[in-house]
């Protein structure tokens, strides 16, 4: 049985506060800019001579300098919302993808993981947590409170306004408010729901140890896979793609996914490392470590493989209201851009080919810290471009992204590992424990 060490404790509520403190500075801070030092950021982001547009909103409606500082006005005091929005997105999706995996396990009747199942139940219990904050952002969106979607104003469908865009005109069906508001309830709460379920399921097979509980619980994995092959695919265009609703891509849904799930798997390795040196998970051993390195080293291969395509595909066609969501991009986020590509490809291709690399404590967990600060920068530029555009290089943006992490990083050790305390760690009623536990993988 694990006990959640107080020392643990202490440093993810001292993560939670001072994640609070920083993200109020940045706040505060945010919200004193005057007009004086907005027009001085606008001319400092244009002074190297770089005017793409980061979001599709610039190009339609009024483009005098009146229009412009509105804009850049919208751009800057999104940057406290846009912080929070990407942190819990991508807590969600993470939290979602790791009982993905749970259940592919119990689909496949997978033998080798059986003993790190309840880590991934405890990964997943965080799935209502993160929901809650992604319903409070949709709260203060569709009350116009935020502005990081700007499809919901409504001057934009409005025929004969001076701001009406066709192209969100004829989006309306699927981008408009009420659908939105639904989408988002309803995955939330399935999600949400399918923890529960699944938790209580795989606790009475350990109780019972009957078949019949077993094959209600196979049951419901399928049905969360099901639930997820459809639901993966609306947050992402809901949550991140719609960011920017003049642009599509039909790879993003697989791009967002892939990202979080080989983040998930990141996660599962440092939670599984953690319990194994502590002595209370001695049945994990490297060959569990090994198979788990295969799984983070493919994922990032497709992860590479999801972004280059869609990439290279954009960039052949060169069509002008394409190549606008990657030309931003490259303006203004070339860093991040190039960074992203090291850390998630560049560095798991280099280290984690070897076999022997992936039974490796220390390298694995590692590469699974870098992985998992490599998937944020996606999320970070998936969201941030298309809200606060080329503003970011300021204190206020560093405070406010600062305090997200450490809120988000201390609320998810906090709940995550307190469920882990209250959970019998090794599924006794599973009937593959006994291949986990003499699992042994042979190359």
């Amino acid at each position: 049985m694990y006990s959640f060490s107080p020392k643990l404790r202490l440093y993810s509520i001292i993560f939670i506060v001072l994640g609070l403190v920083l993200f109020g500075a940045g706040y505060f801070m945010n919200h004193g800019m005057d007009d004086a030092r907005i027009e001085h950021m606008m001319e400092a982001a244009h002074a190297s001579g770089n005017h793409a547009p980061t979001n599709s909103s610039q190009m339609v409606g009024p483009q005098d300098h009146a229009a412009h500082l509105e804009h850049a006005k919208h751009q800057i005091h999104n940057q406290p919302l846009a912080a929070i929005h990407t942190v819990s997105v991508f807590l969600f999706a993470l939290s979602c993808c790791a009982l993905f995996f749970y259940c592919i396990q119990n689909a496949a009747h997978a033998g080798w993981s059986i003993i790190i199942l309840r880590v991934m139940e405890a990964i997943a219990s965080f799935i209502p947590y993160a929901g809650a904050l992604v319903v409070i952002l949709m709260i203060l969106n569709v009350t116009h409170t935020g502005h990081i979607f700007h499809w919901m104003d409504p001057e934009l469908t409005t025929p004969g306004d001076k701001n009406f865009d066709p192209i969100l005109f004829e989006k309306k069906k699927f981008l408009n408010i009420p659908l939105y508001v639904f989408r988002t309830l309803f995955n939330v709460i399935e999600a949400s729901f399918f923890v529960w379920k699944l938790k209580s399921l795989s606790k009475k097979v350990d109780e019972t140890k009957s078949r019949k509980v077993y094959a209600s619980y196979y049951s419901w994995s399928i049905g969360y896979i099901a639930f997820f092959g459809f639901c993966s695919a609306a947050w992402a265009w809901d949550w991140l793609m719609s960011i920017d609703p003049h642009w599509y891509s039909t790879m993003y849904i697989w791009y967002a996914m892939v990202s979080a799930w080989a983040s998930a798997l990141a996660v599962i390795i440092l939670i599984s490392v953690y319990l194994k040196k502590t002595g209370v998970l001695p049945q994990f051993n490297d060959n569990h470590l090994h198979d788990l390195g295969v799984f983070l080293f493919a994922l990032s291969m497709l992860w590479t493989y999801t972004f280059f395509a869609q990439f290279m595909l954009y960039w052949y066609a060169n069509v002008p209201e394409e190549v606008n969501y990657f030309f931003g991009r490259f303006q203004y986020y070339k860093s991040v851009f190039f960074i992203i590509l090291i850390l998630n490809f560049l560095l798991p291709l280099s280290v984690m080919v070897s076999s022997s690399i992936k039974r490796n404590y220390k390298v694995v967990s590692i590469m699974a810290v870098i992985v998992i600060c490599g998937q944020w920068l996606v999320y970070f530029n998936m969201v941030m471009p298309g809200t606060i555009g080329p503003f970011w290089k300021t204190p206020e943006v560093f405070l406010l992204n600062a305090g997200s992490i450490l809120f988000g990083a201390g609320s998810f050790v906090f709940v995550v590992l307190t469920t882990l305390s209250k959970l019998q760690l090794i599924p006794v009623g599973n009937p593959f424990l006994k291949e986990s536990k003499i699992y042994e993988y042979p190359f």
